[in-house]
Formats: structure tokens, sequence, C-alpha cells
């Protein structure tokens, strides 16, 4: 029985083992990327905040545009989940009275008032998707009266709801780090693949030309651009320019790695084989050549993609990217610039907490990527 069992699992081991010889490149490097728990854990992470980007405005709360001044910098509320009479979600009221040696407002929770909470309810208007009119969200209160309302991270100064806000703002900056790293793989692949495919005069002038980029200080740049960008520009115009803006500096790196790859490989057999039978460059580069290392274009972009959004966030914090009404991040954390603000309302500063996160989530799964990306290593 034993000799049949070890016979058994040696058959069973063989068949992994020739599986595992037949797999593809991406085969192989996404059962070493398993291995890196804290890269499918940074994976988890960042598919969650793109869902939830995606999904902003069915999260949202309440209008994130919407400004009432009877509710200037309420704090934080908890969601109480029981009662007296089993599971009922409510929050607490809140009852403000005027602090009269700073003169400004203290709001403390009245237990005394309950509003309830129901899920999938009825709330502000808005199209999912861009294209779907509804006003269903994930949750809501239950007949509120116009000052009250579930502030899970508290408002600012106009009364705006800052989890609403940041809902919304989580759609538009990691929509921008998204375009914008998709426009530079397409320019990094296109020049960084002439560059070492043909080189020559060829890869001179375009080394130079990612050299004279990578020169520039980028502040100083980034300054110079915005001042050019008009100010009767529409919103939707300065997304646009900024995305164009980030992909035009940030492309080179890629380029970079893509000539390397390409001087390694267009003396490979591969290629040689198909230059006899008559294929062209562009079907040698896009068709032979960068599917043979595809696992590293993928590492490469999953770190360019904190980069893209650290840019955005930057412009919009210094006033050099988007503007009001947009939302973004680097907006929301324009607000807690001032300490006088930040001594009395500091849960201002969660706008950046998310921008943490996910800049560290990609990080980690890049390197999650990159150490999957040479699966015979």
């Amino acid at each position: 029985m034993s000799a049949t069992t070890a016979s058994s699992a040696s058959s069973g081991a063989s068949l992994a083992d020739d599986k595992l010889a037949q797999a593809g490149q991406l085969r192989l490097t996404w059962l070493r990327f398993k291995r890196h728990k804290l890269a499918l854990i940074s994976l988890f992470i960042v598919a969650l905040f793109y869902l939830l980007a995606i999904f902003a405005d069915f999260v949202a709360i309440s209008d994130p545009h919407h400004t009432d001044a009877r509710r200037s910098y309420m704090p934080p509320q908890g969601i109480h989940l029981f009662d007296e009479n089993g599971f009922a979600p409510h929050v607490y009221g809140l009852k403000g009275s005027r602090d009269m040696k700073t003169f400004k407002m203290v709001y403390v929770p009245d237990p005394s008032k309950k509003i309830y909470i129901a899920f999938f309810a009825p709330g502000y208007d808005y199209n999912l998707f861009g294209l779907i009119p509804t006003n269903r969200h994930l949750f809501a209160l239950i007949n509120p009266t116009p000052v009250d309302g579930i502030f899970l991270l508290g408002t600012d100064q106009l009364g705006r709801d800052l989890f609403s806000r940041l809902a919304v703002a989580t759609r538009i900056s990691l929509s921008i780090g998204l375009a914008s790293v998709g426009l530079s793989l397409i320019l990094g692949i296109l020049l960084g693949g002439i560059s070492g495919l043909y080189g020559g005069i060829i890869d001179t002038v375009i080394q130079r030309l990612i050299e004279l980029i990578r020169s520039i200080p980028t502040i100083p740049l980034w300054m110079g651009i915005a001042a050019a960008l008009p100010n009767t520009w529409s919103v939707l115009q300065v997304y646009f320019a900024i995305t164009l803006i980030i992909s035009l500096i940030g492309w080179t790196e890629l380029a970079r790695v893509v000539r390397g790859r390409f001087l390694a490989l267009r003396e490979e057999d591969f290629v040689i084989a198909a230059e006899l039978v008559g294929a062209g460059q562009f079907r040698i580069m896009l068709r032979h050549m960068l599917p043979s290392f595809t696992s590293h274009v993928i590492a490469a972009v999953s770190l360019a993609l904190p980069a893209m959004i650290i840019s955005e966030t930057s412009l919009s914090f210094l006033g050099l990217g988007l503007r009001p009404p947009a939302i973004s991040w680097g907006i929301l954390l324009q607000d807690a610039q001032n300490v006088q603000v930040l001594a009395g309302a500091p849960w201002l500063l969660l706008a950046a907490v998310p921008v943490v996160l996910v800049i560290l989530a990609f990080n980690f799964l890049g390197d999650g990527l990159r150490d999957a990306a040479d699966p015979y290593g």
C-alpha cells in the first residue's frame, strides 16, 4: 500500500513538474508572484481603491459639492450598529455650542437624538458610470433634517462631507495616474523600441531627448506650464492638460528600460529568423520582441503609477494642477496647509491617508512583480 502511495505521489509530482515546464512566462510570473504575500495584499488594496473610484458616487453619502455653513467643521461621527431594539445602524445627532474663548462652534454627540441609516437608500442624484441616472447610494440617513448627515470623516470649512469628497477625489486622482501611465507606456515602448532596434543616429537623437527632459528641474517646469494654462479653461480641459503634461515628462524611464531589453534581444535567433522570413521591423518589435518581456513592462508600469499619482497630487496641492470645483487628493490637502485650521479641525489631514496607502501598495506591488518578472531566476 505504501509503495502504491509513493508511486502515486511520484507521478503527481512528475505531472506538476511537466505542467511547470510547459507553462508560459506569464503563468510562471503569476506562480512566483503568489509567494509574495505583501504584494498580494497590496494588489487587493489597489483593486479596492479602483473599485471605489468606479463606484465613487454610489459610495458617497452626500453631494461632495454641496455647502452648508451650519455644518462647518463638524467632527467625525461614529456609526452605532445596535440600540435597545437590536441591530439598527444609526448615528447620534450633533449639538453645537459657542466657545466663548475662541468664539468657535464646538459640536458634541447628542445620544438622545438617533438618526437611523438605511442601505441602498435614495440620496442625491448622480449618473452611475456617467451614463445611468440614479439616486441610490450604499447607505443614507432615514428622514434627515437639512443639518443632519453621516460625517464619517467630518466636514470642511464650507460644511462639505470629507468622506464623500475623498471618494470622488479617489476617482479623479487614480484615473489621472492610470491615463498618464497609459500614454507614457505608448511613448516609452514606441520610442524606446525604435531606439534599441534601429540604433545609430536615431538612437542618439532619442537618448539626447531623454537626457534633455530628465535634466529640466521638475517644479519650475510645472510652474511654467501651469502659468501657461488659461484660467478660462474648464475642469475637463485642465484635466486632460495635466494628464498630457505628466505623460510627456514620465515616459523617459520606461523608454530606457525598453531600449536596454531590445538591445539585448535584437541579436537573438528568433529575431534573426523573423527578419529572414521578411517580417517588418515594427512587426518584429510588437509581435516577437515585446511579448518576451511583458512581465518586466508590467512591473515598470506598476512602479510608475505611484510617481504619476504623486505628481498630480503635488501639482494640485501647490495650486498648479486641478482647480476647484474639481476634487482631487491634492485639492483636499490644500485645506490642511493652515496650521491654525488643523488645530481646530485635525481630521482634514485624513485626506493624506489614502495617498500614503495607495503609494505604499503600488510600491509593494511593483516590488512583487519585479521579483516575479524573471520566473527562472
